[in-house]
């Protein structure tokens, strides 16, 4: 069993995909990143980044004790490894796979997430960091769309990981005013990734209860409360 300490999020939707599309037992253990769940001692303790997701792996392969891993791309990593699926055995496949799962990490996800709180969620709308932000997140679509259709497939060739790390950000197309016309390659792998029974499971796990988002969330989420815990230690 698998603990998943989950919030319906890009980041929280990578891993509750990836638990669907094995077929592991896991039980969700929501944590509500707008009350400041994330900086609880628990979760702390196996996040030490106070970032969802986390898991717990009850039953690792080396039958020690329960082994907590956080960070997306780590968890992705451990999980394929755990059952040998969605990362090649062979070195290039497998190094391909890699790179794309950390592009995704270092790139797509944190340039999509900066737009998305400069151009949706920040108070002050400001319109350098805005563009600056929509400029870098074009440019990423741009080089998705063009390994996509240099494979004509999936991101690394076949159906992996790498996949599993960049669709849930592209969801956000809309909200973030992209359209997927300009990039007809993402737009056919879009398609083909959202239509997998095993995505939509992953995508149906605790959907967001619709709140207003008032200035207690925006202090928890973006940074206040994160100094006033780190001022407490």
């Amino acid at each position: 069993m698998i603990d998943l300490h989950y919030a319906p999020t890009p980041n929280g939707w990578k891993i509750s995909i990836m638990l669907e599309e094995l077929g592991l037992p896991y039980r969700v253990k929501p944590v509500n990143i707008r009350a400041g769940e994330q900086f609880n001692p628990e979760f702390l303790a196996i996040s030490p980044n106070n970032r969802i997701p986390a898991i717990v792996d009850h039953a690792p392969a080396d039958g020690g004790p329960p082994f907590s891993v956080f960070e997306t791309g780590a968890i992705l990593i451990y999980l394929a490894e755990k059952t040998g699926r969605f990362l090649p055995d062979d070195l290039r496949g497998r190094s391909t796979t890699i790179q794309w799962v950390m592009w995704q990490m270092a790139g797509l996800g944190p340039m999509l997430g900066q737009h998305g709180h400069f151009a949706l969620y920040a108070a002050e709308k400001i319109p350098y960091a805005i563009e600056r932000y929509r400029d870098e997140a074009a440019r990423l679509y741009g080089v998705l769309d063009r390994q996509l259709g240099k494979t004509g497939a999936y991101v690394a060739g076949e159906y992996s990981i790498a996949d599993i790390a960049c669709f849930p950000w592209t969801m956000t197309h809309k909200a973030q005013g992209f359209t997927l016309d300009d990039y007809p390659n993402v737009k056919r792998w879009y398609a083909e990734v959202r239509a997998r029974p095993q995505v939509q499971a992953g995508l149906a796990i605790g959907k967001f209860v619709k709140e207003p988002f008032d200035e207690e969330s925006r202090r928890v989420m973006f940074g206040q409360m994160a100094k006033e815990v780190l001022g407490q230690k």
